[in-house]
C-alpha cells in the first residue's frame, strides 16, 4: 500500500486525519522492511523442510526419486534458526520507533488535555 491509500484507510478506520509526512509513516516502512525479510527466511526454512519431507518420502518409497540437484541441496541445508542478528537489530529499532511515537502522542494529548470541573 502506498502513504495515500494508508492514510485513506486510517482515516476510514479511525476518522483521524494523518499526515503522509507523519512519523508513523517510517513505522510502516520498518515493519514492513521486517516482515519481507522474516518472510523470505521463512519460505526459505520451509522450502527446505519440504525437500527433506520429499527425500524421506522417496526413501520410505511413497514417492518418485527426485532430481540430484534436489537431492544436493537439501544435503547442504543450513540449520534455520528464528531470527537473525540483522532481524533482532530491525525489531529493537521498530519498537523504539513505536515507543518514540507513542511518547509524542502521549505527550501531544497531555498538552492539549483541558481538566473541566
Amino acid at each position: 500500500m502506498d502513504r495515500q491509500q494508508l492514510r485513506s484507510h486510517v482515516f476510514d478506520q479511525t476518522g483521524i486525519k494523518v499526515d503522509v509526512n507523519d512519523p508513523i509513516f517510517a513505522l510502516v516502512a520498518l515493519n514492513e522492511a521486517v516482515l519481507a525479510d522474516t518472510v523470505e527466511r521463512q519460505l526459505a526454512v520451509l522450502n527446505a523442510a519440504s525437500q527433506a519431507l520429499a527425500a524421506q518420502a522417496c526413501i520410505a518409497g511413497g514417492l518418485p526419486p527426485p532430481a540430484a540437484a534436489t537431492t544436493a541441496a537439501t544435503a547442504t541445508a543450513a540449520p534455520a534458526r528464528w531470527f537473525s542478528p540483522r532481524e533482532w537489530r530491525l525489531l529493537g529499532a521498530a519498537a523504539l520507533v513505536s515507543l518514540a511515537t507513542s511518547m509524542l502522542v502521549l505527550a501531544g494529548a497531555a498538552l492539549l488535555w483541558r481538566h473541566t470541573s
